[in-house]
């Protein structure tokens, strides 16, 4: 690694990956530093990505890494646990082995963590099938017998959601409040079940989700269960600069935390930028990438701005 560079990306997936290519385009020295934890990794494949269709993400990762470095970025692995301002130098950024680089300008695309419900066999199937976004799974499981776990203000919503995908949907009615009368009317309906308990765990036969184990001992076959996580951003080399993160409400129940921006993805620091998960929990891969490309280029342009009124004053 340099002493110094025009752009610290603290992140390497497709939101900071889409920056650092748009950055080293521009002719910026830029620098991705990503601690190789991608939120997708579970994921066997990348949906509604124009041209990416079903693309593994490691596979996307790896396009894009080499892409960014085709340009002269530099890519190193590894975490940034804190950013410090460097007056004129703009940060120093410093990483988990000790060393640490400047940078003028920072963008931070450290992504969310899916806090999952914690019941037995959630967090092992996370990914495969147990899912939570129908536009990124519902494809892969149409037709199939589907539950929806209710752990929130949101449960029905989403049975009415994933009923557009298969015809068998089962809504557990778990932790979730009581649904109104309004809400029983559309899901009878929609033929949507409401089985009433809470869930002891998952069952699992050859590799496969076998169905819901109810806490009374019944077992409901299901072949893919959906969940509503808690979306937590990864704000912590944000919050060693002063910007804490918001919480993100709706329906009057918290679903997560955001880093608040501008729409280019500036913060209220001066000189640092977010992109992605990190800023926008509902953000896909694709409109992730976008972001990442939407704050390189307001970078590049606050740099070339800077760049212009020190030449002035050096003449």
């Amino acid at each position: 690694m340099n002493e110094k560079y025009d752009v610290v990306v603290v992140g390497g997936g497709s939101a900071g990956l889409s920056g650092a290519l748009t950055l080293a385009r521009a002719r910026r020295s830029v620098l991705v530093v990503d601690a190789g934890e991608p939120r997708n990794a579970p994921a066997g494949h990348v949906h509604n990505y124009l041209a990416r269709e079903g693309t593994p993400p490691a596979d996307l990762i790896a396009a894009g890494r080499a892409e960014v470095a085709g340009y002269g970025g530099e890519i190193v692995a590894g975490t940034v646990v804190a950013a410090q301002p460097a007056g004129a130098d703009g940060f120093r950024v410093v990483l988990d082995t000790g060393g640490s680089v400047l940078a003028r300008r920072l963008l931070v695309t450290t992504g969310l963590v899916d806090e999952l419900p914690d019941i037995p066999g959630v967090a092992q199937r996370w990914g495969r099938d147990v899912l939570h976004c129908p536009y990124c799974h519902g494809w892969e499981v149409r037709d199939q017998a589907i539950g929806v776990l209710g752990t929130g203000a949101f449960a029905v919503h989403q049975a009415l959601m994933w009923r557009q995908w298969s015809a068998d949907v089962t809504l557990f009615a778990h932790t979730a409040p009581e649904p109104t009368d309004a809400e029983r009317k559309q899901l009878s309906a929609r033929g949507i079940t409401v089985v009433p308990g809470e869930v002891a765990g998952l069952e699992v036969a050859d590799d496969r989700l076998a169905g819901v184990r109810m806490t009374t001992g019944e077992l409901v076959a299901r072949q893919a269960v959906v969940v509503a996580p808690r979306f937590t951003a990864r704000s912590e080399v944000l919050t060693s600069l002063g910007l804490e993160p918001t919480e993100q409400v709706m329906a009057g129940e918290v679903i997560g935390t955001y880093v608040a921006a501008d729409p280019t993805g500036a913060t209220a620091v001066p000189g640092v930028w977010v992109a992605g998960n990190v800023a926008d929990l509902r953000a896909q891969v694709i409109v992730a990438a976008a972001a990442g490309v939407n704050a390189g280029a307001a970078i590049s342009a606050s740099l070339i701005d800077e760049d212009v009124a020190d030449a002035v004053a050096a003449r």
